[in-house]
């Protein structure tokens, strides 16, 4: 328990370290005001998609390593990542880098709560989900699969939470992989609708402009179908 105190300890003042030296770097280039102005965000979205445009590969890899680092150590959620993941790599190969980057960050923090934070996490929810193993007994990959695919559970939590059941790290990875990619997707195409609307408005355009693009209000509406869909499926696999 005293290892798992230190270990709590270190994470959460290297966390605090990390966010403070990179907000302290990023409002010593920007200001309040230059970060929330539509010039910023267009001027910034032309830099970034001639980037992309003249070395995807390159532009898709820093993605790529740099998403990894935000889930894990950084332990940041995967909305932010999409939007921004749709808005510089498009639908498709956003939804690829993104669904990459998630899963194997995810795997990290799984390994990294299997051999660090077992004990700390059997205490605070074996009680709540222990009903959950006799599931993961029957068909691990499956269990994992729908487990990924219906959510309900924080991003971090649930990363961490397939180590009370002892699941093996290759279905972790491929349950994550597949099961994560319907919201991704989803998530991407909302923010490639976004740089879209930029792209064709040198003003901010009104919200009625955004909420009826086909661009936003499409994935938007399915997004929202799938999470009704999701909450169905969680009470009953959920349910003790």
């Amino acid at each position: 328990m005293e290892k798992t105190k230190k270990i709590k300890l270190f994470i959460g003042l290297s966390y605090l370290l990390i966010v403070s030296l990179f907000l302290y770097f990023f409002f010593s280039k920007f200001s309040i005001q230059e970060i929330t102005s539509y010039d910023f965000l267009r001027n910034n979205r032309s830099y970034f998609i001639e980037l992309r445009d003249s070395n995807l590969v390159l532009v898709s890899f820093l993605f790529l390593m740099i998403a990894i680092i935000w889930v894990f150590p950084f332990l940041g959620f995967g909305s932010p990542l999409c939007l921004l993941g749709g808005f510089i790599l498009g639908k498709w190969i956003g939804t690829i880098v993104v669904v990459l980057s998630l899963s194997i960050g995810a795997t990290f923090l799984y390994l990294f709560g299997n051999y660090f934070l077992k004990d700390l996490i059997k205490e605070k929810f074996l009680d709540k989900f222990e009903n959950l193993e006799i599931k993961f007994k029957k068909s691990e990959f499956i269990y994992l699969l729908i487990y990924r695919f219906i959510g309900g559970v924080p991003w971090q939590i649930s990363c961490l939470l397939p180590t009370l059941f002892n699941v093996k790290v290759k279905n972790f990875l491929f349950a994550t992989l597949l099961g994560i990619i319907p919201q991704v997707f989803l998530v991407v195409s909302i923010g490639s609708g976004i740089e879209k609307l930029i792209d064709e408005n040198s003003e901010v355009p009104e919200i009625a402009d955004i909420i009826f693009s086909p661009d936003i209000y499409i994935p938007l509406l399915t997004f929202f179908v799938l999470i009704s869909i999701s909450i169905i499926f969680r009470k009953k696999f959920y349910r003790k």
